[in-house]
């Protein structure tokens, strides 16, 4: 691949992450959710056919993450890019997933899958619709019991 053409495809996924005019800053120079969209535009140059994002936004401030979590599925919306998210955040699982994988405490197996069928594309709104409330309902309830199971193991 030719230089300019490189340089041209990073231009690309640069502009659509919102950080054109930044291209020449340092890191120390970006706020949190601005290296986190870095880092989402340097995989997607790649066009990867999977996505695997460990936490990315447990660090960021709730008006940041919010933002950031529309951008990733206006991103999954244009890409079509298979995402495996891993988060310990209820809300955000929901909102971003098409299926939620609900782990075992222990010994670290799959407890549920729950299919989430929320309309596409995803308003930030649906956090208030009944839907959203009964899947955090039920997600949560598997949680807590997964939490009483290790408390009542430790009290053994």
């Amino acid at each position: 691949m030719q230089k300019s053409e490189k340089t041209e495809i990073v231009r690309q996924f640069i502009h659509e992450v919102g950080l054109a005019g930044f291209e020449n800053a340092h890191p120390r120079q970006l706020s949190g959710g601005m290296r986190q969209r870095v880092a989402i535009a340097r995989a997607l140059v790649y066009k990867p056919s999977l996505l695997l994002m460990d936490e990315p936004f447990g660090a960021l401030d709730a008006q940041t993450r919010g933002m950031m979590q529309e951008l990733l599925l206006k991103v999954w919306e244009d890409h079509k890019v298979t995402v495996l998210f891993i988060t310990h955040d209820v809300e955000e699982a929901i909102f971003l997933a098409d299926r939620v994988v609900v782990l075992a405490s222990r010994p670290g197996l799959v407890k549920r899958e729950i299919a989430i069928n929320l309309e596409r594309p995803r308003r930030y709104d649906i956090v208030t619709s009944p839907q959203f409330s009964e899947y955090k309902r039920a997600i949560l309830a598997d949680i807590r019991e997964e939490t009483l199971k290790v408390m009542a193991m430790s009290e053994l």
